[in-house]
């Protein structure tokens, strides 16, 4: 790849530092991504230079008219809180007519409004749980048609925000109680599904026209009270001391049957399609005991820090991460954006 002028565009806080010395692992886990993106690209010879954006893109198009760069590197998560605008950023590169890395505006839109996704996969008769979206600040009627367990998330929410063990719900009490904790903690709508009890793994997807799906990889609960759900609660997923208590990781998926393997692989490119994804994105599923896969959703904007699961996918599949972030990028070139009208 020929060296590029590479703007990287993240939260304001999460700038990382020039090196990782002197700094506690809690604190490095904050901004690892970013730091992960930008000392590789670095280290690969681009020139890069790093923009904090926090509730203003002001400084965006200033640096993008001033510095005029190759490719924005997106890794922003939200903007001014927000998790859902990430994708009005994306749009506004899209106004520029500036090239940028990850999924478009469109898939970024319909991906993170959970129950539309949703709406839109069971439209394509894509397995996903049965649900139901209880709205807050309107009286509160109880799903009569879902099976308990019940499964309780916040409809827009990432990265785990919100989910424990207590998300999972036995009856009506119980669900009453984690969509008021939704609705009042979480500022947000509740959507409810049915529970899929069985494995939880993870589908990595990279492309725009043409798909690449990376190996399969699977949280492992390790020893985890049998009495608990195996979900991928906030501790699960970011708590190092309580993964090193319970042994829980994530790592390749070795042992699924071929039929399990193949349909998770179509079932990934269709996800991608109908949602309209581009760049790169991870599907997450549950499967149960009979072999059969249900969506749970779909993650257009994955962590791509060099040991999370995305690159650790690429990785096993031979693919390393300094040719990670190049595909990223050029994917994030070759995307047919509507303003390259000329790409036919």
């Amino acid at each position: 790849m020929k060296k590029l002028r590479l703007l990287v565009v993240v939260h304001a806080s999460l700038i990382p530092p020039e090196s990782l010395e002197g700094f506690a692992d809690k604190q490095i886990d904050e901004w690892r991504t970013e730091y992960d993106v930008i000392s590789t690209l670095r280290e690969m010879g681009h020139e890069v230079r790093a923009l904090g954006v926090l509730d203003s893109l002001t400084e965006l198009r200033l640096a993008i008219a001033e510095w005029k760069p190759d490719v924005v590197f997106n890794l922003l998560e939200e903007f001014n809180g927000i998790v859902t605008y990430d994708q009005h950023v994306v749009a506004y590169l899209e106004l520029l007519q500036q090239p940028y890395t990850g999924c478009n505006p469109r898939g970024l839109l319909l991906s993170r409004d959970k129950p539309l996704s949703k709406q839109l996969l069971s439209y394509h008769r894509i397995p996903t749980p049965q649900f139901a979206v209880l709205r807050r600040g309107v009286k509160l009627r109880l799903p009569n048609k879902l099976k308990y367990p019940l499964f309780v998330k916040s409809t827009s929410e990432d990265a785990s925000l919100g989910i424990a063990q207590a998300s999972v719900v036995e009856d009506a009490n119980r669900l009453r109680e984690r969509v008021g904790f939704v609705h009042d903690q979480l500022k947000s709508d509740a959507l409810v599904e049915e529970y899929i009890e069985g494995q939880e793994l993870y589908v990595g997807v990279l492309g725009n026209e043409r798909l690449r799906r990376l190996p399969v990889w699977q949280m492992q609960f390790g020893t985890m009270p049998e009495s608990l759900p195996a979900i991928a609660t906030r501790k699960v997923k970011w708590d190092r001391r309580y993964q090193q208590k319970y042994g829980i990781s994530t790592q390749a998926a070795h042992d699924l049957p071929p039929a399990v393997v193949a349909q998770l692989d179509r079932l990934s490119r269709r996800i991608y399609r109908a949602l309209g994804l581009s760049g790169y994105a991870r599907m997450d599923f549950r499967v149960n005991a009979a072999g059969q896969a249900f969506v749970l959703e779909a993650n257009a904007n994955p962590n791509v820090a060099s040991a999370e699961d995305f690159a650790q996918s690429a990785l096993s599949a031979g693919v390393g991460y300094d040719e990670l972030l190049s595909r990223i990028i050029t994917l994030g070139c070759d995307y047919k954006a509507e303003w390259r009208a000329d790409y036919a």
